[in-house]
């Protein structure tokens, strides 16, 4: 059985200490401001908050401490605004604190393993009493739930350091499944922050609140909220909880792989490394690892896709009510996708510490890295010096390496190189490249012919495979471009209501331009394609 967490975060009474910790932090960092930037930093969440409220319903005493603060804004005392914010710095920080509960996660991680290898497996499902009971460990996930990486070298640094698991974002599935990557693997278990929509689902909820998920509400944009978020994730690296973070934010509207990575707790490594390094903590080091994520399928396809079009016009940020939000259609999404060949990869990849320096896989090599990289953050008497400007630069370098690394973990699907190509041919047919534009083709200029699609896909077959052995992508293609094509349109006919491609005769149709732009863009980032010259046509 993996570790269980380290007491500092889940003690006998760890809400009282937790907050009591978050309410510390926060008060320090308000004494440091001086009137005015604290009277700034409050009148913004005053005015955050209740155009928050506008949209939505008040939970049980918001109004009350927003009054409280919009009084003491007035009076100008400073101790009053002191206490106003440290009452919502306390409120939030019981929002966000998770439950985590060991006796839950040994039974989470018997069950979902199992659970997931009965619907992953090309063997008989067990039923739900052979789960319970342990019957079916001889099960396999078999080609289904592909996990890559240099996973012995994981376990190593989880051992010797804490831990922060960046990776790419695209479903609300992505929580559970790394969870279970991270079983399979060895690793102990992480904290993490889950969206406030996800315990919309009650099933969901339930186990994300007792494995180690604490609440962001992404509807709170006040910086002061943000700041007990950052304390928090703090609190946890210092307390040794190995974390993840979803750096781009929230899923991926558009399909596209993470390029634009999210700074705020992705910057509370270096913080919490200093923290260890100046108390003299033992095992300081804080080591970042990019995960990249790829589905043949993904739940939500529809809804985000759609979410992305209309973001462009400042419509929705906030997804509340997609595919994930119904019990029923996860499963039956379960069912049907996540018993294909090749439906999950989670690839690891190589670790690197806070500046975004590679971490070695040699033991004494790693020992010294740790010893030299100090001198960044400290004086010569090895005194750590505090210098926030210093610390942003290095978080900006550290979330470059990031968006570098997650192109090598991509693993190229027959639905992601069919939609790419036939989304080119579509460019080309129209003679635009914008896709607000194609998205809304007559479905008559949608037709490709089959001939031109089979030449353009065995060449873009071609990029990949010296993608491939130039260590820039994996790939899980079929060998040849006829298989490439039936293996896509068998997965876009497995679950959408509506297809991205399908045949007709001796034609290829963009049935739904949306899902094929989503699927498409899983190719479209740098890196991938971005330097190869497209086959001219022949007269």
């Amino acid at each position: 059985m993996n570790a269980e967490p380290s007491t500092g975060l889940y003690d006998p009474q760890p809400r009282q200490l937790v907050l009591r910790d978050l309410v510390r932090r926060g008060r320090e960092r308000l004494d440091r401001l001086p009137d005015g930037a604290l009277a700034e930093l409050l009148e913004d969440a005053l005015y955050e908050e209740r155009h928050r409220l506008e949209r939505r319903q008040a939970e049980e005493g918001e109004r009350e401490r927003l009054d409280v603060l919009a009084q003491a804004l007035v009076r100008g005392d400073r101790q009053r605004q002191l206490d106003a914010a440290m009452s919502l710095v306390l409120a939030w920080g019981d929002e966000i604190h998770g439950i985590f509960d060991p006796r839950m996660y040994r039974f989470a991680t018997r069950l979902l393993p199992r659970a997931l290898t009965g619907l992953l497996s090309q063997r008989r499902r067990p039923s739900m009493r052979r789960w319970l009971a342990g019957e079916a460990r001889d099960l396999d996930l078999g080609s289904r739930f592909d996990v890559r990486g240099n996973t012995a070298l994981l376990r190593d640094l989880s051992r010797e350091a804490t831990l922060i698991l960046a990776p790419t974002h695209v479903s609300n599935l992505d929580s559970p499944l790394i969870g279970l990557a991270l079983h399979l693997v060895g690793l102990p278990p992480f904290v993490y922050g889950a969206g406030l929509n996800l315990f919309s689902n009650p099933v969901m909820g339930f186990f994300l609140r007792r494995l180690g998920a604490y609440t962001v509400d992404r509807t709170k944009r006040a910086r002061l909220y943000k700041d007990v978020l950052k304390d928090y994730s703090i609190r946890c690296l210092v307390t040794h909880h190995h974390s993840l973070f979803f750096p781009g934010g929230t899923r991926a509207r558009s399909g596209h792989l993470e390029t634009t990575i999210k700074k705020g707790l992705l910057g509370t490594g270096v913080v919490a490394w200093q923290e260890m390094l100046a108390k003299g903590s033992e095992n300081p080091d804080v080591y970042i690892v990019p995960a990249t994520l790829t589905f043949q399928l993904v739940l939500e396809a529809n809804t985000l896709i759609e979410d992305h079009l209309e973001r462009e016009g400042k419509h929705r940020y906030i997804i509340s009510d997609d595919e994930f939000a119904e019990p029923r259609t996860v499963a039956n999404f379960a069912r049907r996708v996540l018993d294909l060949d090749d439906s999950v990869v989670v690839h690891f990849g190589d670790p690197m510490d806070c500046l975004g320096n590679p971490v070695s896989a040699d033991a004494a090599e790693r020992h010294q890295q740790s010893i030299d990289r100090r001198r960044y953050v400290t004086d010569h008497e090895g005194k750590v010096e505090w210098d926030p400007q210093r610390d942003r630069c290095y978080t900006d370098r550290l979330a470059d390496t990031l968006a570098g690394a997650y192109p090598r973990g991509t693993a190229v699907m027959a639905t992601h190189l069919s939609a790419w190509v036939a989304w080119t041919l579509l460019e080309e047919r129209i003679g635009s490249r914008d896709p607000f534009r194609l998205v809304r083709v007559p479905a008559l200029s949608r037709h490709l012919s089959r001939e031109r699609f089979a030449d353009r896909l065995r060449w873009a077959m071609g990029v990949v495979d010296r993608g491939v052995t130039e260590g820039r992508w994996d790939t899980l293609l079929p060998p040849t471009a006829e298989e490439v094509l039936d293996q896509a349109l068998h997965r876009f006919g497995v679950y959408h209501r509506s297809h991205a491609l399908v045949v007709r005769g001796a034609e290829l149709v963009i049935e739904d331009p949306r899902l094929c732009l989503y699927y498409r863009n899983r190719l479209d980032h740098r890196g991938l394609f971005a330097n190869e010259r497209e086959p001219e046509e022949e007269e």
